[in-house]
């Protein structure tokens, strides 16, 4: 009898366990969680941005060259900080599934990804504010790995990463700006030389050097098009990500 009844509390303390995990206010959580690939969009685009240079070098005159050159290396440093901004949210957004009971996380890993933290490039939009939202969501993180799966801690969690959010995703907008802004200035260096040298060419003797360069020009308005189509995306995958956020932080109960 004393077994029987030991199993009944167990199973019973189990099921009040599962509780938070199963509300409908757990499941929107996982499913905001869940959104957390479309960041991925900002993390292409940010590679992208970090490649510039090595696009745009074939296009460019020596005077040039020298300048983009230098340009290039603190783009290199700045990116290594910029990609910490996408793994921070992200780890936060899986951070907040976990703790709704979604168990497929590693969130291990992603906390490394963003452990030193990042500096502020004021020349790209980024300031100590983004720094610090940054480390903030990094200790919320931190702290989500020990929690136990309740409906308290994802509140706590959302209560406190409200503000960090909101300035993550800002340092994340401001950045697609710089992207999409970088993007339009190579648009014009290699449309523009291709512009430029084809009119000069001898149809006859330079035949092949002409299809291959209208061909490369074709090409390369078609990339810059379609680079264009997806900031847009990444700025709407941001903005649907704030909405979501805001939502659930709204719905959160007042405290006692």
């Amino acid at each position: 009898m004393k077994l029987s009844r030991l199993f009944l509390i167990l199973g019973l303390l189990a099921l009040l366990g599962g509780c938070a995990s199963s509300t409908p206010r757990m499941a929107d959580v996982r499913a905001f969680a869940a959104e957390a690939p479309k960041l991925g969009a900002f993390h292409e685009l940010t590679e992208r941005y970090r490649n510039t240079y090595q696009r745009e070098q074939p296009y460019l005159s020596p005077e040039a060259d020298a300048r983009a050159r230098q340009l290039d290396a603190r783009r290199q440093q700045a990116c290594d900080d910029f990609v910490k901004l996408h793994y921070g949210l992200q780890a936060y957004m899986r951070t907040l599934g976990k703790l709704a009971g979604d168990n497929q996380y590693d969130l291990e890993d992603q906390v490394k990804n963003v452990s030193g933290g990042i500096k502020a490039w004021p020349d790209s939009g980024i300031d100590d504010r983004h720094v610090n939202a940054l480390a903030g969501l990094t200790r919320l993180v931190s702290r989500g790995l020990t929690r136990q799966l309740q409906d308290s801690a994802v509140n706590d969690l959302m209560r406190e990463g409200q503000q960090p959010v909101q300035e993550v995703l800002d340092a994340m907008r401001t950045l697609l700006r710089l992207y999409d802004k970088t993007s339009d200035n190579e648009e014009k260096t290699v449309i523009g030389m291709l512009e430029s040298e084809i009119p000069f060419r001898d149809p006859q003797r330079d035949r092949l050097l002409l299809a291959l360069a209208r061909a490369q020009q074709q090409q390369k308005q078609a990339e810059f098009r379609l680079i264009g189509l997806r900031y847009t995306l990444a700025r709407q995958n941001l903005d649907a990500i704030e909405r979501q956020h805001r939502a659930l932080v709204a719905q959160i109960p007042a405290q006692p």
